[in-house]
Protein backbone atom coordinates (compact mmCIF):
# COMPACT_ATOMS: atom_id res chain seq x y z
CA UNK A 1 0.00 0.00 0.00
CA UNK A 2 1.32 3.43 -0.96
CA UNK A 3 1.05 6.30 1.53
CA UNK A 4 2.51 9.72 0.82
CA UNK A 5 3.58 10.32 4.43
CA UNK A 6 5.41 6.99 4.43
CA UNK A 7 7.12 7.82 1.11
CA UNK A 8 8.39 11.09 2.59
CA UNK A 9 9.58 9.36 5.80
CA UNK A 10 11.30 6.59 3.83
CA UNK A 11 13.00 9.07 1.48
CA UNK A 12 14.16 11.18 4.44
CA UNK A 13 15.55 8.08 6.20
CA UNK A 14 17.30 6.92 3.01
CA UNK A 15 18.81 10.36 2.49
CA UNK A 16 20.05 10.44 6.09
CA UNK A 17 21.77 7.08 5.64
CA UNK A 18 23.27 7.91 2.22
CA UNK A 19 23.14 11.40 0.65
CA UNK A 20 23.33 9.94 -2.87
CA UNK A 21 20.34 8.70 -4.88
CA UNK A 22 21.05 4.99 -4.25
CA UNK A 23 18.77 4.29 -1.30
CA UNK A 24 16.14 6.80 -2.44
CA UNK A 25 15.91 4.89 -5.74
CA UNK A 26 15.03 1.75 -3.75
CA UNK A 27 12.27 3.66 -1.94
CA UNK A 28 10.84 4.98 -5.22
CA UNK A 29 11.11 1.54 -6.82
CA UNK A 30 9.02 0.05 -3.99
CA UNK A 31 6.47 2.85 -4.33
CA UNK A 32 5.92 2.48 -8.09
CA UNK A 33 5.90 -1.33 -7.91
CA UNK A 34 2.19 -0.97 -7.10
CA UNK A 35 0.86 1.59 -9.58
CA UNK A 36 -2.78 1.13 -8.53
CA UNK A 37 -1.87 2.00 -4.93
CA UNK A 38 -0.08 5.20 -6.04
CA UNK A 39 -3.09 6.21 -8.14
CA UNK A 40 -5.45 5.46 -5.24
CA UNK A 41 -3.41 7.69 -2.91
CA UNK A 42 -2.63 10.55 -5.33
CA UNK A 43 -5.71 10.35 -7.54
CA UNK A 44 -6.10 9.43 -11.17
CA UNK A 45 -4.08 11.84 -13.35
CA UNK A 46 -6.48 14.32 -14.96
CA UNK A 47 -4.27 17.10 -16.34
CA UNK A 48 -0.63 17.94 -16.99
CA UNK A 49 0.98 19.49 -13.94
CA UNK A 50 3.79 19.36 -11.43
CA UNK A 51 2.32 18.78 -7.97
CA UNK A 52 4.68 19.47 -5.09
CA UNK A 53 4.21 16.63 -2.60
CA UNK A 54 7.15 17.56 -0.33
CA UNK A 55 9.73 20.33 -0.37
CA UNK A 56 12.77 20.92 1.84
CA UNK A 57 16.30 22.23 1.33
CA UNK A 58 17.65 18.71 0.80
CA UNK A 59 14.70 16.86 -0.76
CA UNK A 60 11.83 17.58 -3.15
CA UNK A 61 9.13 15.10 -4.17
CA UNK A 62 6.91 15.92 -7.14
CA UNK A 63 4.01 14.17 -8.81
CA UNK A 64 4.64 15.01 -12.47
CA UNK A 65 1.79 14.45 -14.91
CA UNK A 66 2.66 14.63 -18.62
CA UNK A 67 -0.07 15.41 -21.16
CA UNK A 68 -0.40 13.11 -24.18
CA UNK A 69 2.45 13.71 -26.63
CA UNK A 70 3.88 16.45 -24.38
CA UNK A 71 7.54 17.40 -24.87
CA UNK A 72 9.80 19.26 -22.48
CA UNK A 73 12.96 21.05 -23.66
CA UNK A 74 16.40 19.81 -22.66
CA UNK A 75 17.04 20.96 -19.09
CA UNK A 76 19.21 20.26 -16.07
CA UNK A 77 18.38 19.83 -12.40
CA UNK A 78 21.66 20.78 -10.67
CA UNK A 79 21.03 17.84 -8.29
CA UNK A 80 20.47 14.11 -8.54
CA UNK A 81 16.99 12.82 -9.28
CA UNK A 82 15.07 9.55 -9.19
CA UNK A 83 12.18 9.14 -11.64
CA UNK A 84 9.56 6.48 -10.90
CA UNK A 85 6.76 5.86 -13.42
CA UNK A 86 3.41 4.74 -12.03
CA UNK A 87 1.35 5.06 -15.20
CA UNK A 88 2.25 5.59 -18.84
CA UNK A 89 5.71 6.18 -20.26
CA UNK A 90 8.40 8.84 -20.24
CA UNK A 91 10.96 8.94 -23.06
CA UNK A 92 14.19 10.68 -22.13
CA UNK A 93 16.86 11.96 -24.50
CA UNK A 94 20.14 12.60 -22.72
CA UNK A 95 22.29 15.47 -23.94
CA UNK A 96 25.87 16.63 -23.49
CA UNK A 97 27.53 19.96 -24.06
CA UNK A 98 29.63 20.10 -27.23
CA UNK A 99 33.19 20.84 -26.05
CA UNK A 100 34.23 24.33 -27.13
CA UNK A 101 30.84 25.17 -28.67
CA UNK A 102 29.60 28.69 -27.93
CA UNK A 103 26.45 29.22 -25.91
CA UNK A 104 26.56 25.83 -24.21
CA UNK A 105 25.28 24.12 -27.37
CA UNK A 106 24.21 20.49 -26.93
CA UNK A 107 24.27 17.24 -28.85
CA UNK A 108 22.28 14.09 -28.17
CA UNK A 109 24.21 11.50 -26.17
CA UNK A 110 21.67 8.71 -25.55
CA UNK A 111 18.09 7.86 -24.74
CA UNK A 112 16.00 5.74 -22.42
CA UNK A 113 12.31 4.87 -22.32
CA UNK A 114 10.87 4.63 -18.81
CA UNK A 115 7.75 2.54 -18.40
CA UNK A 116 5.33 1.75 -15.60
CA UNK A 117 7.15 0.43 -12.49
CA UNK A 118 10.57 1.73 -13.63
CA UNK A 119 12.61 3.74 -11.11
CA UNK A 120 15.73 5.30 -12.60
CA UNK A 121 18.35 7.65 -11.12
CA UNK A 122 19.70 10.70 -12.93
CA UNK A 123 23.05 12.14 -11.86
CA UNK A 124 23.54 15.72 -10.73
CA UNK A 125 24.97 16.87 -14.07
CA UNK A 126 22.49 15.12 -16.37
CA UNK A 127 20.82 17.18 -19.08
CA UNK A 128 17.71 15.56 -20.52
CA UNK A 129 14.53 16.26 -22.42
CA UNK A 130 11.28 14.40 -21.75
CA UNK A 131 8.47 13.25 -24.01
CA UNK A 132 5.26 11.41 -23.31
CA UNK A 133 4.82 9.36 -26.52
CA UNK A 134 1.40 8.05 -25.51
CA UNK A 135 -2.10 9.31 -26.36
CA UNK A 136 -2.89 9.42 -22.62
CA UNK A 137 -1.54 11.03 -19.48
CA UNK A 138 1.66 9.72 -17.89
CA UNK A 139 2.25 9.95 -14.14
CA UNK A 140 5.62 9.85 -12.39
CA UNK A 141 7.11 10.43 -8.97
CA UNK A 142 10.16 12.69 -9.30
CA UNK A 143 12.39 12.81 -6.23
CA UNK A 144 15.26 15.33 -6.13
CA UNK A 145 18.26 15.58 -3.81
CA UNK A 146 17.72 19.24 -3.01
CA UNK A 147 15.25 22.08 -3.29
CA UNK A 148 14.18 21.64 -6.92
CA UNK A 149 12.64 25.13 -7.03
CA UNK A 150 15.42 26.85 -5.10
CA UNK A 151 18.37 26.55 -7.49
CA UNK A 152 19.01 28.31 -10.78
CA UNK A 153 18.72 25.84 -13.65
CA UNK A 154 19.10 25.94 -17.42
CA UNK A 155 17.11 24.79 -20.40
CA UNK A 156 18.15 24.65 -24.03
CA UNK A 157 16.32 26.19 -26.96
CA UNK A 158 14.44 23.59 -29.02
CA UNK A 159 15.74 24.90 -32.34
CA UNK A 160 19.26 26.16 -31.63
CA UNK A 161 20.06 23.91 -28.63
CA UNK A 162 21.67 26.93 -26.95
CA UNK A 163 21.57 27.35 -23.18
CA UNK A 164 19.24 29.84 -21.49
CA UNK A 165 17.95 30.33 -17.94
CA UNK A 166 15.02 28.10 -17.03
CA UNK A 167 12.13 30.24 -15.83
CA UNK A 168 9.51 28.61 -13.61
CA UNK A 169 6.68 30.64 -15.12
CA UNK A 170 7.57 29.48 -18.64
CA UNK A 171 7.59 25.89 -17.39
CA UNK A 172 4.12 26.28 -15.86
CA UNK A 173 2.93 27.87 -19.12
CA UNK A 174 4.16 24.84 -21.11
CA UNK A 175 2.09 22.54 -18.89
CA UNK A 176 -0.97 24.76 -19.39
CA UNK A 177 -0.42 24.84 -23.16
CA UNK A 178 -0.23 21.04 -23.14
CA UNK A 179 -3.50 20.92 -21.18
CA UNK A 180 -5.19 23.20 -23.73
CA UNK A 181 -4.06 20.97 -26.61
CA UNK A 182 -5.20 17.88 -24.69
CA UNK A 183 -8.62 19.44 -23.96
CA UNK A 184 -9.07 20.48 -27.60
CA UNK A 185 -8.20 16.98 -28.80
CA UNK A 186 -10.49 15.43 -26.20
CA UNK A 187 -13.39 17.68 -27.27
CA UNK A 188 -12.86 16.80 -30.96
CA UNK A 189 -13.07 13.08 -30.13
CA UNK A 190 -16.39 13.46 -28.32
Amino acid sequence: MFELDQLVCDCRAALKEDPSHKLVREVVERAVSSPAAVIKALGEPERAEMQTLYRADDLTILNVIWAPWMNLLPHNHQMWAVIGIYTGREDNIFWRRIPGAPGGKLEAAGARALSEKDAVPLGRDIIHSVSNPLPRLTGALHVYGGDFFGVPRSEWDAETLLEQPLEGEKMRQRFEEANAIFAKRDAAIR
